[in-house]
């Protein structure tokens, strides 16, 4: 079986982009801090059994998920910087 990378890339990207906005909402609204762990741990509750994870290189899922979040609170993942 083939994995999509394209389809894979873009659905995580959107499963962390929902739950930054989820999670930074909480935040504002309780006034609770959070870090980027705790983004990382709700989208790896959030992915379902058999999920894809990188086979290749040095990054585990998590690493990736991480870094997705960096970017999209920075902004970095939407000025292409």
């Amino acid at each position: 079986m083939t994995v999509d990378n394209t389809f894979l890339a873009r659905d995580l990207i959107a499963r962390t982009e929902q739950v930054v906005g989820t999670v930074a909402h909480l935040a504002v609204d309780t006034e609770v801090t959070f870090t980027i762990d705790d983004i990382v741990d709700t989208v790896e509750r959030g992915l379902p059994d058999g999920y894809a994870a990188p086979t290749t290189g040095d990054m585990t899922r998590r690493d990736v998920i991480a870094q997705m979040a960096q970017d999209i609170l920075s902004g970095k993942m939407y000025d292409g910087a």
